[in-house]
Order: structure tokens, then C-alpha cells, then sequence
């Protein structure tokens, strides 16, 4: 017998199997009693005991019902009230990505350009010379707003070319052997929605931004299988700390490679649903025509492609110009013409798209697409999803229910974007991360992080979007305060919602008998506890498929 007790109660569970009559010693594996349930489940909202068998949901209702249940051979979790709740889907992910970041350079904090310069040249001392130094996550509001340039790290990097984006991924500043290596220089070619900025003298300043990135991506060395799987574990293991159990994942065909390899040795800890390249869309069909290897643990899950970049790139495409620079309105990444015909081809595949779109115009843009597609090719459950869907016309928040499209959000960005948007854009943060509004129109939301852009936690999730308190607290009541919604809905855009946007509501996002059996446990009830601190409640375990996966210390 195992015990796994918050906290050690021996001797009402030894009475329980005392009592015990005719009871097959395989009919539950684990049991978890004494608990405050939320189980996303309308026709059972609530519970206080789960039995497992296996990796199945065989059992909610109450600790005296589950008791007939169990045996000797059950594991016994007694949550002594504690909150459960369907493990959460993280619905916007870079996963290895984010797993190569958590042992990259360090600039997420960095709060001065003396301070970038320090901690890009101790990382660099650690470094075997020509080692690419990438990630970063650097974030140029935190000071003045000067952008980073080439100038303040050339001295500190002059053996290893250094790549390091901005925290939203659109914009990496290159040092200048990075450049040399690139065969960038100041009469460099800009491709159509990128941008290489360069300084009043007409000199490149090292930072390049969306589609210009691609001129850098081909001679950044490939990292190793044995180091894309060292990430992969490291990533599965810092999103099971904070309760995650599934992800849909932003990638390429070689991260699937990595994930398939990691399937067939059945080391996969999460779920993933991941996402490939809308130009790969024939490539896509052909796999699922001849080797359809979905399952529970992995599968294809759609088509990503891109109208624009983001709102601190000042990429983010607005119909109207920016507040702080009238003459932009932001970059085009992919036209209108381009994402109709690829779409409307995959479509007719059958094939989900999953669209990143974040000024209002970007949003404008991929619902018409969307709707010319859905007329053309006919009425069917697409399940269309718009990623970010940040910044919204008052007019587009209701076609996203009249089109069936699910915006897919990460409420952590409102409450960091919350400190820098308004001068940005000015009124236009009226329906900025307009959870509420959305909701309100009957719209389908889902929530993510963006990591390896912000932090993967749901808590933290949850917490901006019941709140909307930016980081720096200066909005105490919320930002924009009229867009808060509350836990339960938050929770839901973890849990159900999520499982919706992959196809995967009959199996998962709810505890209800016949459903895969992935939980979280949770110290406190975030639904009645003071909303301010729902981020301080912390993540007890997490069990995937009936296995737990973490346990806190």
C-alpha cells in the first residue's frame, strides 16, 4: 500500500479498508477523497472523491460512496480539502523552444542596458567559442525604450555570434559576428514584412524584426537530437510543477520529429496537440492519408500560419496608425491573398487553421479570410482559431461567435502589456484582451502563455484575467477592469475549452467517468480564496494518464 496524504491521516483510511466486503483488488488504482472537485463537468459541477483505473475517470461523486471501491492494492490520496481540477491545457506553447530558453542567457528582468550588457557577457564566459548565444527574452521597456544595439555587446561577444529575441519572439538583436556569419550589412535587401533597423547614419543596429529574421535562422547551428530531447524533458518537467497536463504546441515538422521519437519510446509526460506550418499544408495531408499517428499522447493538431507580428515590435497591424509613430500601422507578414488560398485549399482537406493575428486589422483580416473560406467550401465544424486575437474592433468581437472562431488568448500579456500599451495605441485598449466581451458573445476562449514568451503558469493565467492587475501594480482595481471574467470561466479556458479547440472534449477537460485521467491538485480553492492571490496558491501534484507525474515537496 502507498499513501500519498496532504496531510498524513493513517487511521480513518485503515478503517476503511477494514470495512472492506468483496472487493476486486483491481477494481481501483488510485483514489483520491476529501477533496473540493471542480470538475468542468455542468451535469456534476462539483465532487469530493475521484477513482481511477488506469489512465480512466471510473468514479466522481462522494468520499463514503468511493470507499466500496477501493482496496489494498489502491493508492489513496487524501487531499484533506484541497482543490482538484482537470489538469490544464496550455493552448499557445513553444515547447522545446521554451525548454532551450530555461538554460539560455537570462534577460526576461533585465531592467537597465548595463545590466543586459553584465549578464550576456557572464553567460558568454561560459560559452565554447562559436557557440550561437540565443534566447534572451529581453524587454526594452523596462528601461528607457531604447532599443539594444550591436554596439553594447560586440566587446563582450567576439567569439560567439549572438541571436537574443525580445520577450515576443518579433525582434532578435544579432551582435555583429552573427551578421558577418549572415552576410547581413547595411545594403542588405529587407524582405517583405520584416525590417532591418538601422541608425541615423544608415548603419545596421543589429536589431531585425519578423519576416527579416529569416535572413538569420539558416546559419544558426542546429542543436543536436541529444540536446532538443534534453529540452524536451526539462520543458515537460517545468510544466508539470505548474499543473499542466496537456499543451498545444507552436512548432515545426522537426519539433514533431523529436516529439514522435520521444512517443515510441513512451517517455512523452504531457499531451501534446501540435501545430505545423500552413505552407506545409499538402505535406500535412499525405501524413494523415498514410500514417495517422494521433493518439492520446500525440497528434497533429492544425495548420499555424501568420498575418502580423506584435504590439512592442510595433509589427502588430492596426487599421489606424500608431499613437506614438502616426505614419505606421504596422507590418502585413503574410497577405490577405496568400492566407485565403492556402487556407481555403486546407480546408478542403479537412484541416484546422490556427491563425496568429494581434492588431486590429491583423483580426479584421483573418475573419474575412475565414468567412470566405467558410462560404466557399461550405458549412462544416472547422473549429477555426485566431491566436492572440489582442486587439479587437468592437465590431469583430461578435463575428467571432457568428463564424465559430476560437480566440485563443493568453491572459498573462494584458497584464504585462498593460504597463506600455496605452501610448501605443491609445483608446483602442478599450477591447485590448477583451475576455469579457468575447465571453459575453457567446465566443469560444482558450487560454495559453505564449512560453517561451511568458511564464507557463495557469495560476498566474487565471490571475490576470480575473483581475487584470499589470506587473508593475499600478492598476489595482485592473486594466481595463470591464474585461475581467471570473475563475470558473478562467479555469474553463484552461480545462474544457482547450480540449474543444483540439477536437478532444469527448476524452479530456473534465473529470467525468470514461475521461482520461489528468488532474491537478491545488493547496487552496481558488475560486473562493481572495482573487489577488490565486498566483501564490501552489500546485501540490499533477497526475497524467493515472500516473502522478509531480508531487510538491
Amino acid at each position: 500500500m502507498k499513501f500519498y496524504l496532504f496531510p498524513l491521516v493513517i487511521i480513518p483510511l485503515l478503517l476503511i479498508f477494514n470495512c472492506q466486503k468483496n472487493v476486486s483488488e483491481d477494481s481501483v488504482s488510485l483514489a483520491i477523497i476529501n477533496a473540493r472537485i471542480w470538475t468542468a463537468n455542468p451535469d456534476q459541477p462539483w465532487a469530493e472523491a475521484i477513482a481511477l483505473k488506469d489512465n480512466i475517470i471510473t468514479y466522481v461523486g462522494s468520499t463514503k460512496e468511493i470507499t466500496s471501491k477501493i482496496s489494498k492494492n489502491t493508492t489513496i490520496i487524501d487531499a484533506d480539502g484541497m482543490f482538484v481540477a482537470p489538469g490544464f491545457t496550455d493552448s499557445h506553447i513553444h515547447l522545446l523552444e521554451g525548454g532551450f530558453h530555461l538554460s539560455s542567457v537570462q534577460l526576461r528582468d533585465a531592467n537597465t542596458p548595463e545590466e543586459f550588457k553584465k549578464r550576456i557577457a557572464e553567460f558568454a564566459q561560459t560559452c565554447e567559442p562559436g557557440d550561437w548565444i540565443l534566447g534572451g527574452d529581453w524587454d526594452h521597456s523596462l528601461w528607457s525604450g531604447e532599443l539594444p544595439n550591436r554596439n553594447w555587446i560586440d566587446e563582450v561577444t567576439p567569439a560567439n555570434p549572438l541571436w537574443v529575441n525580445r520577450l515576443d519572439g518579433h525582434m532578435a538583436l544579432a551582435n555583429s559576428l552573427a551578421l558577418k556569419i549572415a552576410n547581413i550589412n547595411n545594403d542588405t535587401p529587407v524582405p517583405e514584412g520584416g525590417t532591418i533597423i538601422k541608425d541615423k547614419s544608415g548603419k545596421i543596429t543589429g536589431i531585425i524584426k519578423d519576416n527579416a529574421m529569416e535572413l538569420v535562422f539558416p546559419f544558426i547551428k542546429e542543436p543536436s537530437d541529444s540536446l532538443k530531447f534534453r529540452a524536451l524533458e526539462a520543458a515537460m518537467q517545468y510544466l508539470l510543477e505548474e499543473g499542466i497536463t496537456s499543451v498545444h504546441h507552436m512548432g515545426s515538422w522537426d519539433d514533431l520529429r523529436i516529439y514522435q521519437q520521444y512517443h515510441d519510446q513512451k517517455k512523452l509526460r504531457i499531451r501534446i496537440s501540435a501545430a505545423v506550418p500552413l505552407s506545409s499544408w499538402q505535406k500535412l495531408t499525405e501524413i494523415i492519408e498514410n500514417n495517422n499517428f494521433s493518439d492520446n499522447w500525440l497528434r497533429v493538431g492544425g495548420l499555424k500560419s501568420f498575418v502580423d507580428g506584435s504590439l512592442g515590435s510595433h509589427t502588430a497591424l492596426f487599421h489606424e496608425p500608431y499613437t506614438d509613430l502616426p505614419g505606421d500601422t504596422g507590418l502585413l507578414v503574410t497577405s490577405k491573398k496568400d492566407l485565403y488560398e492556402m487556407i481555403l485549399k486546407a480546408d478542403l482537406q479537412g484541416l484546422q487553421s490556427i491563425t496568429h493575428a494581434i492588431g486590429d486589422k491583423a483580426n479584421t483580416i483573418i475573419l474575412d479570410v475565414y468567412e470566405q473560406v467558410r462560404i466557399q467550401n461550405g458549412d462544416r465544424d472547422r473549429r477555426f482559431r485566431v491566436e492572440h486575437a489582442q486587439h479587437l474592433r468592437h465590431s469583430d468581437i461578435e463575428r467571432f461567435r457568428e463564424l465559430g472562431v476560437i480566440a485563443s488568448m493568453q491572459p498573462y500579456h494584458a497584464i504585462d502589456d498593460g504597463r506600455w500599451a496605452e501610448p501605443l495605441i491609445g483608446d483602442r485598449i478599450k477591447t485590448t484582451y477583451a475576455f469579457r466581451s468575447l465571453l459575453d458573445s457567446g465566443a469560444n476562449l482558450v487560454f495559453g502563455s505564449d512560453w517561451y514568451v511568458a511564464p507557463p503558469s495557469p495560476l498566474w493565467g487565471i490571475y490576470a484575467a480575473v483581475t487584470r492587475r499589470t506587473l508593475d501594480d499600478k492598476n489595482p482595481d485592473g486594466w481595463v477592469p470591464e474585461q475581467k471574467i471570473s475563475v470558473e470561466e478562467a479555469l474553463k479556458c484552461y480545462t474544457i475549452s482547450p480540449a474543444y479547440a483540439s477536437f478532444e472534449e469527448s476524452m479530456k477537460g473534465s473529470i467525468a467517468p470514461g475521461k482520461l485521467a489528468d488532474l491537478v491538485i491545488i493547496d487552496e480553492d481558488i475560486t473562493k480564496i481572495n482573487p489577488e492571490t490565486i498566483k501564490d496558491a501552489r500546485i501540490m501534484m499533477t497526475i497524467v494518464g493515472g500516473k502522478i507525474e509531480y508531487q510538491s515537496e
